[in-house]
């Protein structure tokens, strides 16, 4: 059967757009045909109906009214699936033949231009990546904002450095090539599944210089800094390029393009964000209960924004960091000002969109008037730091100008609809007066017919009325229909009354009509002439959002100090990194500054390696991220919980915290830290800070050892990181008297009368008990288990010393511990029969066994005597281990 006009228009315009769910604007409703329908009645939960059934011809429909579509058009983005939307270009009362539609703008999980859709406080990225040989071309923008900035990466092993940007910028939506994608396939479908983003396949713009100098109107990319940065360049046209396509005739807010050189900021890789819960916890994955939540005083959705910018990018120059300082230290000091601040603060809407949504075109008269109420909230900001730097070269003038331009034109209740009219101040257009006067005499002239008639007929409850779909109409009541004169026209019957016309009253409503639509036309033509006089100063508007966004972060900074007492830290160009009565940020405002224990911290050059032990519960986590923590909101410009802080700058933040199995790439808890440990040796610098906890624990106590040692080995000897490591092997604690730079220190512990308290205090030396049980007691295990423990751990220790007594075991160590009798006890612990261990006769029989196994165990001492541990990797030495580990087993068979 052949199709429609209007299905044959659907056909030709859905054909241009595959990829996207086609709204098509029939009337009043969005609807969506074919597998479109299918989709939508799927993720939408709509009812699936059908076209032309009766026709033999059935198309499957499903459709949502226009003035809701909005909410629809998210669930779908935010599952991941484009939608375009085709709208009536032309008044179906004036068409001829079938209405005129096209596709005025796509939407794209990165081209979202809904704000009230987005998150306020966090930014919705587009990122594009290029390779271009050994370099990796990255770009994002923020459509909403106008947010545009680029960055250049050097490809290494497993594109580390590139993942680093992606994690840390978190993108909606990601371009590439086909053929990179392949490369990069696997780590990004993970981030893509963590993140609710989606990739999307594009190809390179021709000749991407010259699109983006014809883009900005400049004869040169050299002014933004990216001339011969080819990797960079393609991907920035590709990102813009995509980005216009898809808003199709509507204008992008990009102003211009901002180079970001990452080695201008220290580097937190995904792991480390994750496990210092920068922006979020790690169990519920909120803000409550991370650093962010902790600093996060911010007034405006443009202050927190930046904020999180600033904690994913500490700063690296001392001079920038002691320019933040004295910005926050200002605003300490003056406490007068700080709070007018705050409170014209408060009065500041989100001027980074409304400028957005201006561009875009999609505005109304509430956006105005917010901006209206922005500009005078930020002229007052302006007035009140006069004798500041803070705005320096923002001309109030200008501002002055688009306040006027809004407050003589908009008025204060406009409506959130600009077709519907009421947007226009009476005053601001000479004809548009004129036509709501003619408007407002028909209604007068409406009254006075209605009273007319009522002499005329004598029915006294005669009516006039209006309908959308009638107009104007009399209403009489089926008593008086006798009385109604000859000259009247019926138009409606209803069960209780009549509804009449005259020619008088036709005439008069389509006055009123005329006059209606012309108001309506008239007043969003003005309004959109009243945006683009607006949109004339964007760059200053833009540049005052810049402005009032680092405002709020230092006063937030300051209101932080203030409220958590925090200190001012000194930046040092040296190794020396010292903090006196640190503090979590985060568990001292959980818990209470009254009942937090504060700690020194201590790295210089001759103790840079810390061995932190003690047991579980005791604090020992919460130390070692204290000090990652106080080091980053340093570097960010903000004040620091401690008494005093004297910190070297740290250019990467690396940690191996936790234990968890990696389900999606089926990696076992030890695979994961090992390769994360892997990660860490590979990158860090002597500039870098480590944080390991517990490596090791994944393996057998004696791998777990070895491992522990030889990685500890490596960092002293070829990395010189400040180092702090946490572990259960109180073997580690011999190290410090075989290198130069590691240096025990301990949880303390009081334990009186077989009562033990961890006190959470860091002191020198290693402790000597694990304190396990307690641990257990303070978890809640019932009181048999913990007395069984404790005799069980009484035996063993026991017997321990029998052995260690009885066999030297020095010439059998890998790492000099006691690896093989570890190995041998592990066996002890594990016995089903643990009475077995009273029995002296399987002792005798282990001493045996060693006797037995020494010459093959002498031949593992020797190939590591012989190995050049001096000129190894890390992940070489940890093969080696591994080789070890396989070879005993073969021996024990």
């Amino acid at each position: 059967m052949a199709d429609t006009p209007l299905m044959k228009q659907y056909k030709e315009i859905k054909s241009n757009f595959e990829d996207s769910i086609l709204f098509f604007r029939l009337g009043d409703f969005y609807e969506m045909f074919f597998e479109d329908a299918v989709k939508v009645s799927r993720e939408l939960g709509l009812t699936l109906t059908s076209r032309n059934k009766e026709k033999n011809a059935d198309v499957p429909l499903a459709g949502v009214p226009f003035h809701s579509a909005d909410s629809y058009i998210t669930k779908l983005v935010s599952k991941g699936y484009k939608v375009a939307i085709c709208e009536q270009t032309e008044d179906p009362k004036m068409a001829k033949g079938i209405v005129k539609r096209e596709v005025v703008k796509i939407i794209t999980p990165g081209t979202v231009v809904d704000v009230e859709a987005l998150d306020a406080k966090s930014n919705n990225y587009l990122m594009s990546i290029l390779k271009i040989e050994n370099k990796l071309g990255i770009t994002y923008i923020d459509i909403t904002t106008g947010e545009f900035k680029v960055t250049e990466v050097e490809k290494d092993d497993d594109f580390v450095k590139l993942f680093n940007e992606i994690n840390k910028i978190e993108p909606k939506e990601v371009l590439v090539t086909e053929d990179f994608y392949g490369e990069i396939k696997e780590k990004l479908d993970d981030f893509l599944q963590k993140n609710d983003s989606v990739v999307t396949f594009i190809n390179k713009v021709r000749d991407s210089a010259k699109y983006l100098m014809d883009y900005f109107e400049i004869v040169s990319l050299e002014s933004y800094g990216i001339k011969d940065k080819k990797g960079i360049i393609g991907a920035a046209a590709m990102a813009l390029d995509y980005a216009a396509t898809m808003q199709v005739e509507h204008e992008l807010t990009v102003e211009k393009i901002e180079f970001v050189n990452i080695s201008n900021y220290a580097e937190i890789n995904a792991i480390t964000s994750r496990n210092l819960e920068l922006l979020k916890n790690q169990r519920e994955k909120i803000v409550y209960g991370s650093l962010l939540w902790v600093l996060d005083e911010c007034k405006t959705s443009m202050g927190t924004r930046l904020l999180k910018r600033f904690i994913n990018n500490p700063l690296l120059n001392i001079e920038k960091i002691r320019k933040r300082q004295e910005d926050v230290q200002y605003f300490i000091d003056n406490i007068l000002i700080r709070e007018d601040l705050r409170e014209k603060l408060e009065d500041i809407y989100d001027l980074e969109r409304l400028l957005g949504k201006i561009i875009f075109g999609s505005e109304n008269g509430k956006d105005l008037t917010a901006l209206k109420k922005t500009i005078k909230s930020a002229v007052e900001i302006m007035r009140i730091l006069g004798n500041t730097d803070f705005f320096k070269n923002i001309d109030a003038n200008i501002l002055f100008e688009c306040y006027k331009i809004i407050d003589n034109s908009i008025n204060e209740d406009a409506p959130f609809s600009v077709r519907e009219g009421g947007i226009i101040k009476s005053g601001y257009n000479a004809e548009l007066d004129e036509i709501r006067n003619i408007m407002n005499s028909g209604k007068d002239f409406l009254l006075d017919i209605e009273q007319r008639e009522r002499e005329a007929t004598g029915i006294r409850n005669m009516k006039i009325k209006f309908n959308k779909v009638f107009g104007y109409f009399i209403e009489i009541t089926k008593a008086n229909l006798d009385m109604v004169p000859e000259h009247y026209i019926r138009k409606q019957t209803l069960s209780n009354s009549e509804r009449y016309i005259t020619p008088e009253l036709k005439k008069y409503e389509d006055t009123i009509i005329n006059s209606k639509a012309k108001i309506e036309d008239l007043e969003y033509h003005l309004f959109k002439e009243i945006s683009g006089k607006l949109k004339e100063h964007r760059k200053i508007l833009s540049e005052l959002a810049e402005r009032i966004a680092y405002i709020d972060v230092m006063v937030s900074f300051a209101v932080s100090a203030i409220e958590n007492n925090y200190a001012k830290p000194e930046m040092n160009e040296e190794y020396s990194f010292k903090i006196e009565g640190g503090r979590h940020p985060v568990v001292e405002k959980l818990i209470g500054r009254t009942d937090y224990v504060s700690n020194d911290t201590v790295f210089t050059e001759k103790e840079s390696f810390v061995v932190l032990t003690g047991p579980n519960m005791s604090g020992k986590s919460t130390y070692m991220k204290q000090i990652a923590l106080i080091s980053i909101m340093a570097q960010i410009g903000s004040f620091v919980p401690a008494k005093k802080a004297n910190l070297s700058v740290i250019d990467k933040y690396l940690t191996r915290i936790g234990a968890s199995d990696d389900i999606l790439t089926g990696q076992s808890t030890f695979m994961v830290e090992m390769s994360e440990v892997s990660n860490i040796l590979n990158n860090a610098t002597e500039k870098s800070l480590i944080i390991l906890d517990e490596v090791g624990r994944g393996t057998s106590t004696t791998d777990g050892v070895s491992i522990a040692t030889a990685i500890s080995m490596y960092i002293h000897d070829k990395i010189g990181a400040k180092t702090v490591f946490a572990t259960h092997y109180h073997e580690l604690t011999d190290l410090e008297n075989k290198f130069a730079h590691i240096v025990n220190y301990r949880i303390e512990v009081d334990e009186k009368q077989g009562k033990v308290m961890f006190l959470r205090n860091i002191v020198k030396g290693g402790a000597d008990k694990s304190y396990g049980i307690e641990v257990a007691k303070l978890a809640g295990l019932p009181k048999e288990i913990l007395v069984e423990s404790k005799k069980i751990l009484k035996r063993l220790e026991q017997k321990k010393e029998l052995i260690e007594r009885t066999v030297d075991v020095h010439q059998l160590s890998l790492f000099g511990g006691n690896s093989e009798f570890e190995s041998d006890f592990e066996e002890f612990e594990n016995a089903n029969d643990l009475e077995n261990i009273e029995n002296n006769q399987f002792y005798e029989e282990k001493l045996a066994q060693i006797e037995e196994e020494k010459e093959s165990l002498q031949e593992i001492v020797n190939k590591i005597e012989g190995y050049d541990i001096n000129n190894i990797t890390p992940m070489d030495a940890m093969k080696f281990l591994f080789e070890l580990k396989e070879n005993m087993k073969k021996d024990n068979k």
